[in-house]
């Protein structure tokens, strides 16, 4: 089961690798940036942000994801 992370804890967090924003979708935290397309798991209520854990997804993976949804409201 997913845990949703706080919003003032969201807003801080950026990707290490591009520094763009995440959002977060169920266990995973995934940059916004497109040239990189990298989500990071959400372990046990704490992300975890190491870039050789992370993994890169394909396009249409981050198009449903990110292109969907604003980054910051």
């Amino acid at each position: 089961m997913a845990v949703q992370l706080d919003e003032w804890l969201l807003k801080i967090l950026a990707c290490p690798e591009s520094k763009a924003p995440l959002i977060q979708e169920g266990d995973y935290l995934y940059s916004t940036d497109p040239a990189t397309r990298r989500r990071y798991r959400i372990i046990d209520g704490i992300p975890n942000l190491l870039i050789d854990e992370s993994e890169v997804i394909d396009a249409e993976e981050f198009k449903r994801v990110v292109q969907g949804r604003s980054t910051r409201q």
